[in-house]
């Protein structure tokens, strides 16, 4: 079975193979740029192409993306596809547990994954203009009130570097250590089905 999966899920998703003490180890893992978070509406035609080239070589195909900003557009592209993908509007559902998330209904809440915190200079800040116009914050940040630090592993300098962003941003911090929530179930769930 082949996982086609977002770039910025790569570290957890190999994070859970080496947990699962083999498990998982007939999963193929294949990551588009994690450069596509901030360009959703070429997300579709990348998974296209990359279940095209690898189509003939797996007789299962996986997609480890949740609707990440595409309006349903990815969902439509795996049903005409005939593969599955991770169910939620984007990866921050899927890692509190799409259920949950949906139930707060946090309008106002601005979400990092492990990987956004890491990377928040060059996904975030650069992207929007910031690091040139500081002044540009406002505009962007004004209507969120909570920067909220969902942690896939529990790492005291990860959450201090996504506290410091906050700050950054002038929103109040949370931290909720949620592990890898629907990620690792589906994972496990399509490994069981296949073995």
């Amino acid at each position: 079975m082949l996982l086609i999966a977002c770039g910025a899920l790569a570290r957890e998703i190999l994070d859970i193979k080496a947990q699962t003490a083999g498990s998982l180890d007939h999963l193929d893992l294949r990551c588009l740029p994690a450069e596509l978070h901030n360009t959703p509406d070429r997300i579709p035609e990348a998974v296209r192409a990359a279940v095209a080239a690898q189509r003939a070589q797996y007789d299962e195909i996986k997609l480890l993306y949740a609707d990440c900003g595409t309006g349903g557009r990815l969902q439509t592209l795996c049903d005409e596809l005939g593969i599955e993908m991770l169910q939620g509007p984007h990866c921050y559902a899927f890692f509190d547990g799409v259920a949950r998330f949906e139930a707060r209904g946090e309008m106002r809440s601005f979400f990092l994954t492990d990987f956004l915190v890491r990377q928040f200079d060059a996904f975030v800040w650069r992207p929007l203009g910031l690091d040139r116009h500081p002044d540009l914050r406002e505009m962007y940040f004004g209507q969120y009130t909570t920067l909220v630090h969902l942690a896939q592993i529990d790492d005291p300098a990860l959450a201090a570097l996504a506290e410091m962003h906050a700050a950054r941003l002038g929103l109040a911090f949370e931290r909720r250590l949620t592990g890898y929530g629907d990620l690792e179930r589906d994972l496990s769930r399509w490994a069981r089905a296949k073995g």
